[in-house]
């Protein structure tokens, strides 16, 4: 494999916390919470009261009105945010060739648009069908429709692995380009699945947190974690080699080392830590680098009890008496689970955190959990530069992914 140089020279962002990425940033350094009550739909009948929602998102600002119309909400989020990374990566297309681009997607299908559609046909019959039913229904239509937005004609392809998907989005590009398959590669993922039946399935499983108050329902690592907030939104990153970045004068925000994948091949919903931390090695490898050189973590942290005590025992299978010195930090805590899209949103924060120097906190952290005894930089951003991150995404039933960015440097 031809190990060349790749950077991220753009990034954009929909989220709880913000529009934009400066309005996420901001969010993040200043440990502010997204969450709040649910207002998308009626809780009356559910014990789970709040979310992540983003707020004042109006479609048709972003996306031409027929798009908007013919596409499901997480494609809304998905335009937004790559116009954003796009314009921030000054990738001009009409200077490309489009053969040499491609988009790699990841989305959850938008389960109550399937309920409806499933209504109205029984009730209606076939010939009400909307003909539209099976792209807005796919699991590829976050990376069709980015694809479409650049007029990118290289690989296009999605993945899904649940809450690992947007890692696995941003690994995949690194390998595409490496493998000479593209020049650059856009991870564009987006969720939109914070849902009434969505919700109601993991309140039966007990995953979510049933905390009344907005501002203290996620908590990760903290001893009185009760599950994790559904968020939703998106997160777009720009890959590409450094030489094609040079060559085009591009902004270079960080440089992607490598990624490691396993799979737990344990339980559907219980995670282990042996495999996590194979996880996190192989990503370690794949970089070339040791861990003693990994300075901050950004962790999967969803505030759950078994994932929390679950990711503090993996990082400490890896990185020894050391994990009890790197800085770690759960944004979870501040904009929710943006399940298939939580990977991408948590990278951009890490690519961030290793450009400006500041590490952001993991809020709601009051009470020191024994099992999670690590320095989680509780409730206040850290001044510090960090230079090399290790960011997980471990996803429900075991798929898990990590990846390793670099502060940039010549």
């Amino acid at each position: 494999m031809n190990q060349q140089r790749v950077v991220i020279t753009g990034v954009g962002v929909i989220s709880p916390l913000g529009l934009n990425t400066e309005e996420f940033w901001s969010g993040l350094v200043a440990g502010k919470s997204g969450i709040c009550a649910i207002s998308r739909f009626d809780t009356a009948n559910f014990p789970v009261k709040v979310a992540a929602e983003v707020k004042g998102f109006n479609a048709t600002d972003y996306v031409d009105p027929k798009v908007a119309d013919r596409s499901p909400r997480c494609v809304h989020f998905a335009s937004a945010a790559a116009n954003e990374a796009i314009k921030n990566a000054r990738l001009d297309m009409s200077k490309e060739n489009r053969e040499r681009v491609g988009v790699l997607g990841s989305n959850l299908v938008e389960n109550d648009y399937i309920v409806r559609q499933s209504e109205a046909f029984k009730l209606k019959g076939p010939r009400r069908a909307d003909p539209l039913f099976v792209t807005k229904a796919s699991p590829n239509i976050v990376a069709l429709q980015v694809g479409m937005i650049l007029g990118a004609e290289g690989p296009n392809t999605s993945v899904n692995s649940l809450c690992a998907s947007g890692a696995d989005a941003i690994g995949n590009g690194l390998n595409f380009i490496r493998l000479g398959y593209a020049d650059v590669m856009v991870a564009a993922c987006a969720d939109a699945s914070l849902e009434a039946i969505s919700l109601a399935g993991l309140n039966i499983l007990g995953a979510l947190s049933r905390e009344p108050d907005p501002a203290k329902a996620c908590r990760p690592f903290d001893l009185n974690r009760s599950g994790f907030v559904y968020g939703e939104g998106s997160g777009v990153l720009i890959l590409e080699t450094l030489e094609h970045a040079k060559k085009r004068g591009a902004p270079v925000l960080a440089e992607l080392l490598g990624a490691g994948w396993s799979f737990d091949a344990f339980d559907t919903t219980a995670p282990r830590a042996e495999t996590q931390a194979r996880s996190m090695s192989i990503a370690l490898r794949s970089a070339g680098i040791r861990p003693e050189d990994v300075d901050y973590i950004n962790a999967h942290g969803t505030s759950t009890k078994l994932n929390d005590a679950c990711e503090t025992k993996a990082i400490k299978m890896v990185f020894g008496e050391r994990a009890y010195k790197i800085p770690i930090s759960a944004n979870k805590s501040m904009f929710g689970h943006i399940i298939a899209a939580a990977g991408a949103v948590e990278a951009i924060a890490a690519v961030l955190t290793l450009e400006r120097g500041i590490i952001p906190p993991t809020i709601n952290y009051e009470t020191p959990d024994p099992e999670c005894d690590l320095d989680y930089v509780p409730n206040v951003a850290r001044q510090a530069q960090a230079n090399v991150c290790l960011s997980n995404s471990f996803g429900i039933g075991g798929q898990n992914c990590t990846i390793i960015l670099k502060r940039f440097e010549e």
